[in-house]
């Protein structure tokens, strides 16, 4: 089993994220479960994956190469997997998974996870998504979606399948369990 991590490339200002993201490195390669991530030696990607290689684990980095070039790939990984664009990037780590977690991050972890989110409400995969809620971040993100639901834009069943958690054992306990909706995003004409 494998599962995908978007999170930032910077660290945050606050420890306790790049405390989190060593603790799910540690957690997953404990439970044997790899790690798929974006191939930095930054951020909490960096932290994530240096704690899962130094445990033992798998670790896969998917990084596409203009982000080489740039210096932030990171040289240490077994496996590291360069490729020519972002969309590259997110399509082998999706292929390589069996679901995606969200730590802390800014928009290219934002823009990952609903992306794999929505494809999971089209039916496109039944993995599970979700967010590590460290500290509340998330916090603000969960309110604006159940407007959104409130609001008639999200359907309650799809919102349900983003799985959010604080603790990691829970979260991967819950994504463990996991099961997608039968139901799909499609409506009738007659509905809009």
């Amino acid at each position: 089993m494998r599962l995908c991590l978007f999170s930032g490339s910077s660290p945050g200002h606050q420890p306790i994220y790049a405390e989190a993201a060593t603790r799910l490195g540690h957690v997953l390669a404990d439970a044997d479960i790899g790690l798929v991530y974006g191939g930095a030696s930054v951020g909490l990607m960096g932290a994530a994956a240096d704690a899962a290689q130094a445990h033992g684990g798998e670790v896969i980095g998917v990084i596409p190469r203009f982000l080489v070039e740039k210096e932030v790939a990171h040289n240490g990984l077994q496996d590291l997997r360069i490729v020519d664009s972002m969309h590259q990037r997110k399509a082998l780590m999706a292929e390589l998974s069996d679901g995606f977690i969200a730590l802390p991050g800014g928009l290219g972890t934002l823009e990952e996870l609903f992306e794999v989110w929505t494809w999971a409400q089209l039916g496109q995969h039944t993995k599970p998504c979700a967010l590590l809620n460290i500290n509340g971040f998330y916090d603000g993100l969960s309110t604006f979606l159940d407007h959104v639901v409130a609001e008639g834009f999200l359907k309650q069943v799809h919102r349900d399948m983003l799985i959010v958690e604080e603790d990691v054992a829970t979260l991967l306990a819950v994504m463990h369990n996991y099961q997608a909706p039968p139901v799909t995003k499609w409506i009738k004409q007659e509905h809009t």
